[in-house]
Order: C-alpha cells, then structure tokens, then sequence
C-alpha cells in the first residue's frame, strides 16, 4: 500500500536525490498523518469519556499531539524547500530538524500534562464502563499505528529522512502504549482490578521518554554530527578510483540540512604531471562526487614530488614511528627541502579528538626516530586534528 500511495501522489517518485520529489514525500507523510491521527484522537477520546478511562483519553490526547506533529512536520518540509537568499545562502533545509524539535518539545509537554491527569485517577479511582465497541476501537487504533510506523519509516529511508524516521519510531511506541491501555481496559472487565490510573501513568512516562529521545535525536545534526561513515567511504572510493590520485586526506563534511551537504577534500597527484592535466582530473572528480552522491564538494589539489631522494623511506619510517602512539591517526603532505648542511622534512600529522599525547612529546619521538638514521634531517610538522576517519 505504501507504494501506491508514493505512485499515486507522488510524481517521479523513484527519484529521490530530487529535492522536490524529497519534499513531495515529506508532504505528503504529513498529510497523511494529520488526517488519521485525527480520526483515532477523536474516536479515542468519545470513548475515553464515555467509559470513563482516563488511559484511553491519554492515548487519544496522544493522538492529537501526533496529529499536530505531523502538521508540524509538512510546515517544515514546506519552508525547509525554500530557496537560498542573501542571508542563509546554504539554503533552510535545517528547518526540517527544527520542525522535530519543536514536535519533541511538544510531546514532551504532552507528557507532563496526561501524568497529572493520571495520578489524579489513581488516587480517585472509578470503575470503567466496558463495551466491546470500545474494544474494538482500540484494536482499530493499533492496526492504523501499526501502519502509520510502517509507512512514515518507509518513507524515512526512502529520502532519508531523520524527521521521518522519527515520526515512524514515534507511531512504533503508539503501538506499545496503546496495547497497554487495551490490556488494561480488558484486565478491568474481567478481573475486576481498576489499574487504569496506573496504565494512563505509564502511557504518560512512555510518552515523555519518547519525547525526550527525539530531542536527542533533532539536536545530534544542529550541532554538527560527524557524517555517515558509508557516505565517507563513498567519497573516498570515487576519488581513489580515478588514475592519477595518489592519496586523499583532510576531507570535511558540512550537513545544513538534507540535501544540503557541502564537503572539501585534499588530493594528492605526481607533480611532475602536467598541472593542467592534474587539474582537469580534479574537476573530474568533484563532477562524479556531486553527480553520483548529491554532494557540493571543493578538491584541493596537492603535487606530490615522487622523486625527492629518500623520500619513501623516510615516509615509511614516520608511519612505523606513528603507528604505535596512541591518539596519533596517521601523516600525509611530506615534503623535502635539501639545502647544504642539512635537509627540512615537512609533513602533517593527523592526532584524533581523544589524542592525550602532547604535540611536542608526539614531535620529539618522531625526531628522535629520523636523526637516529638521517642525523641532518630536521622535521617541520603541523598538527591536524581529525574530523573524519578515512
């Protein structure tokens, strides 16, 4: 059925790196929820008053926040597709994970409000009026939950979609909540045990630790999550595929939104190749790079001279060095300057976010090793610290 509906309302639909069939998907998963989480809000909370089961009007009050969420979230799809202008020239799609933030917060208030209600029960308990059309109509609600999980995660994955993803996860826990209160409505008639109070209590703390969860979850990409290590990998294939690159470092990645990745890379070439050659096979791979992964990505280029004397052996004698230091990633930019008396060996270092070795110390046992082989090489080396693992 899910495909249906993309087929259906979606035009092109199977061309998803598209940015407007992105936000067709997006609108159209919040349509969808607002008009069925309405339906199960309403139909929850008549029958909630009318049993009198403060759990089925929690799970109905649910309902309308997750109504609301999704109103929240076609908004955001809405203005997230906004061009770029003079004062946000990466464009707004960040607004996508403001939208969850805001539906986070919402659920959580949600949350707060349905445990008052439900302490309130317990501590004044009333028995519930049982039908079986109530039955049913919570058997009803957790086939369309159990749909609405299926088809908002569906959709996730399909463009992407953290926001999505999320709505999905969120109809997943409905399932569950739901389910209680259904056991809850059916222990009560049979066995004559009143815990409705307590099952609208654990429906509120389920939905406060959902909402809790989805902030952590919209907060992650506003800070400035480090990227996908399949999306890295990606990168790095397609320009070591290309003859000519020798290796590729300091590669950093910027995500202002879904769809919205920028990227740079440093590329090492032979030197002695021509630089207009060297620089068309750069262009090259920026062309493949953002053809193939949707990706606004800048390629430095770094000529490498293969022929410096010793140079291979000097390279392989800092990897050995490095190798062992805790913290220390690797090295890349070596370069070699000769002069009378002695010889400049240049290169970066690369150290992790968690290096605890001081610069200097990772400096003097790098020294140490050279001048035990080569007594008039003399290191100059820039620290880097590493965003991304290559």
């Amino acid at each position: 059925m899910n495909n249906f509906l993309f087929k259906r309302f979606i035009k092109d639909y199977e061309n998803i790196k598209d940015t407007k069939v992105r936000d067709q998907y997006g609108k159209l998963a919040g349509i969808v929820g607002i008009i069925s989480n309405s339906i199960l809000c309403i139909a929850k909370i008549l029958v909630g008053f009318i049993s009198g089961s403060i759990a089925i009007v929690a799970d109905g009050v649910n309902n309308l926040a997750d109504a609301s969420s999704s109103l929240i979230t076609l908004a955001g799809f809405k203005l997230a597709s906004m061009p770029e202008d003079e004062e946000h020239p990466y464009g707004h799609a960040r607004i996508e994970y403001l939208s969850g933030m805001a539906v986070s917060v919402m659920i959580i208030l949600v949350g707060v409000e349905l445990g008052k209600s439900s302490i309130d029960k317990i501590i004044d308990p009333s028995p519930l009026e049982f039908s079986w059309t109530l039955v049913l109509v919570l058997i009803f609600a957790i086939a369309i939950k159990i749909w609405q999980a299926l088809f908002n995660i569906s959709a996730g994955k399909k463009i992407d979609s953290v926001a999505l993803i999320a709505t999905g996860t969120d109809s997943r826990n409905d399932v569950i909540s739901t389910t209680i209160v259904l056991a809850g409505v059916l222990i009560g008639h049979f066995a004559n045990v009143q815990i409705d109070g307590y099952l609208g209590l654990l429906v509120a703390l389920f939905i406060l630790w959902s909402g809790i969860s989805l902030v952590k979850e919209t907060i992650s990409p506003l800070l400035g999550e480090a990227p996908d290590p399949e999306l890295v990998a990606q990168i790095a294939q397609i320009a070591k595929s290309h003859e000519g690159i020798l290796d590729i470092h300091d590669l950093v990645v910027h995500n202002y939104g879904p769809g919205k990745i920028f990227a740079s890379i440093h590329l090492e070439v032979d030197a002695s190749v021509d630089v207009m050659v060297s620089h068309d096979l750069i262009d090259n791979i920026e062309h493949d790079i953002a053809n193939e992964l949707n990706i606004n990505i800048t390629a430095h280029m770094d000529p490498v001279d293969l022929s410096t004397p010793y140079r291979d052996e000097v390279m392989q004698l800092i990897k050995d060095t490095i190798e062992p230091l805790d913290g220390v990633i690797g090295m890349h930019d070596l370069r070699m300057v000769t002069g009378p008396t002695h010889t400049n060996v240049i290169f970066d270092v690369v150290i992790s976010s968690g290096c605890k070795m001081p610069c200097e110390e990772i400096k003097d046992v790098i020294d140490k090793n050279i001048q035990k082989k080569y007594p008039n090489f003399f290191t100059v080396i820039d620290f880097d610290k590493s965003y991304i693992k290559i």
